[in-house]
């Protein structure tokens, strides 16, 4: 899998999908500055590392570092989040490409790079926590987080950092890449166990890395009140009728056989929305009790009645 993609320069694709990224960036570091950093939890990766040095080096900085070309000393607080992040990820996204080829094309660079500006950026114009309660932190954290995610995602570009480490890992092991991620990103976690001696800490972290995942794949997949169904009865022809002609949808029949008595049976797929479902599941118990339906959640349904192929 590659994430390298090759947009013409300057066209439209190539200023919508940077654009999605720095959006994307920018969501991303507001959940980490507004309501994960402030409460101190390391939801993993390498901001998790960040939130981690910020706070070891916090007292060690003193009044921050004075730099000539700058009116006020910068790391005030500890090194940026968004700093180290940048200097754990450059040497990753080097050894990435040396193990695993050029995979992380200058999306990734930018993303990285951008969403490091970010961070910093908004925690040298914040103090304190925007919500104080933790729990109510980690969920709009995590839906911010995720959300900044998926968006960088969808422009086929990666955040670097534990993925980075994931994917080497699950190049010379037999593991999956989730199930290596997981494991990653909860190592991360119990270093902030180790470090700020509190039980809480990985708790909510988890919390916010669960729900990370979540808005994720929401982001990637969409949300959609789509039905995939499948439906084996006697009464085909009738639920054919009732699918073609009151429900104007179409849909497939398969010729099928049952693994009980061996006999051939007519299994109907379709795919409708959710009031549809409830009008085509009211008809079949009215008049084949003894169906057997499946409804399986489409996240994506692309064809004639639904999300055309082809975008206009």
């Amino acid at each position: 899998m590659t994430f390298i993609t090759k947009e013409r320069l300057f066209s439209k694709e190539w200023f919508f999908s940077y654009t999605v990224i720095v959006l994307g960036s920018f969501i991303l570091a507001a959940g980490f500055v507004y309501f994960i950093d402030p409460h101190k939890i390391v939801p993993g990766g390498v901001y998790g590392i960040g939130i981690v040095v910020k706070n070891i080096t916090a007292n060690i900085m003193g009044d921050g570092i004075k730099l000539p070309f700058l009116t006020e000393p910068i790391f005030k607080d500890g090194l940026g989040i968004g700093f180290v992040g940048l200097i754990l990820n450059i040497p990753l996204t080097i050894l990435g490409i040396k193990i695993l080829g050029p995979k992380f094309g200058i999306k990734t660079i930018i993303g990285f790079i951008i969403t490091s500006i970010f961070i910093d950026f908004l925690d040298a114009r914040f103090d304190g926590a925007l919500v104080d309660d933790v729990l109510l932190s980690c969920v709009f954290g995590g839906v911010l987080i995720g959300f900044g995610l998926g968006l960088i995602f969808k422009s086929k570009a990666t955040s670097g950092g534990s993925d980075i480490i994931a994917m080497i890992a699950a190049k010379y092991t037999r593991m999956s890449l989730g199930i290596l991620l997981i494991f990653v990103d909860s190592i991360i976690v119990l270093f902030g166990l180790l470090v700020f001696k509190d039980w809480k800490i990985p708790l909510y972290s988890w919390i916010v890395i669960y729900i990370t995942g979540k808005v994720i794949d929401a982001t990637l997949q969409g949300i959609s009140y789509d039905k995939a169904i499948f439906i084996i009865s006697d009464k085909y022809d009738e639920i054919r009728n009732k699918i073609i002609i009151d429900l104007n949808r179409g849909g497939t029949l398969i010729n099928g056989t049952g693994m009980y008595q061996g006999t051939e049976k007519k299994i109907i797929f379709t795919n409708v929305n959710r009031r549809e479902q409830a009008m085509l599941q009211d008809f079949i118990r009215e008049i084949d009790p003894t169906a057997f339906m499946t409804v399986i959640d489409a996240h994506e349904v692309i064809g004639n009645g639904f999300k055309p192929l082809h975008e206009e």
